[in-house]
């Protein structure tokens, strides 16, 4: 089965699917030994983390293409892309999808912003006309190879327009072939059911931050959402404001620590060397050590010693 029909058909079945925001090889890595088997790539987290820059249309096609490749061929994870706008009208948003497709997506979001597009939850967003956007979809449907291949429609048309407009493009975009539909920044619990019990297609909302509340989308639990009708829920913000919280609390331990002249012995605030290499696949390489590499390469890298376990080895770099 591709990793496209594995995500339709978790998009189409009876329970919620939960997809963690990853933009990176660490959150990735984590999010598959989380036992999660899909996963969202923030379009936010990969601009923040890639180039340093906020989502605010600064990151191009080249850049994020590079980040889906990379992130897709660290995991089995079913991905879904964040494709913006497809950067320029339904001829660029063909060649997005051939691009992100052969990248080893699973699906890719498309949104009816104009370029450069921002986060949907920040101000000053501004919207194309909903038919164009249609064209880019029908496009976009065109370009995929697998037929199982999501494309999902985004639109920001309710801080411009309203909720009936919201509802009128969703619909719009499920005729236009869009498989997932998604309606971002809903202000409360009703609109999203309003949406969810209007539309066609299944829908996506977006949870952000996951563990924190925001001013725009309420906190609502995965059930919650559920119960709502919806779909699918993503958590794009979740794991880089955890990482940088953490990142954050390791700096000030250290400067504490530099400050004091003590060393700052804290478990609770790090993985420890083991739980890293776990993670990130060490074993699999140790397990491809033992079939590969002949006894003497075995005997040069290890010592005499029987070949064990890198990772619990005593030279830490």
């Amino acid at each position: 089965m591709s990793k496209a029909k594995q995500l339709r058909d978790a998009i189409y079945g009876p329970e919620i699917l939960v997809q963690p925001g990853v933009f990176d090889g660490f959150s990735t890595r984590l999010v598959e030994h989380s036992g999660y088997t899909s996963a969202f790539i923030t379009g936010s987290g990969v601009s923040e983390s890639r180039i340093g820059q906020v989502d605010v249309g600064l990151m191009g096609l080249e850049e994020n293409v590079a980040a889906v490749r990379s992130i897709a061929a660290c995991s089995n994870l079913a991905l879904l892309a964040d494709g913006d706008t497809g950067y320029g009208n339904a001829i660029n948003a063909y060649h997005t999808v051939r691009l992100f497709e052969q990248a080893g997506a699973a699906g890719v979001m498309l949104e009816d912003q104009v370029w450069p597009k921002r986060c949907g939850h920040m101000r000053g967003k501004e919207v194309i006309p909903e038919d164009e956007m249609v064209q880019k979809l029908r496009a976009a449907c065109e370009a995929r190879t697998d037929k199982d291949f999501i494309i999902k429609s985004r639109t920001d048309t309710l801080a411009t327009h309203g909720l009936d407009e919201v509802l009128r493009r969703l619909n719009a975009y499920a005729e236009a072939g869009a498989d997932l539909l998604f309606a971002d920044a809903l202000l409360d619990a009703e609109q999203i059911r309003t949406v969810a019990a209007n539309v066609p297609k299944p829908l996506c909302v977006n949870m952000g931050f996951g563990i924190r509340q925001r001013s725009t989308t309420p906190l609502l639990s995965a059930a919650q959402l559920q119960d709502l009708g919806v779909a699918v829920v993503i958590y794009p913000r979740l794991l880089t404001a955890c990482a940088l919280a953490g990142m954050k609390q390791g700096l000030e331990i250290l400067g504490e620590s530099i400050a004091n002249g003590q060393a700052a012995d804290r478990p609770d605030a790090a993985l420890s060397f083991e739980e890293l290499n776990e993670i990130m696949g060490m074993a699999q390489i140790e397990a491809l050590e033992q079939r590969f590499l002949t006894p003497s390469q075995k005997i040069a890298k290890y010592g005499s010693e029987q070949h064990g376990s890198i990772s619990g080895g005593a030279a830490h770099d």
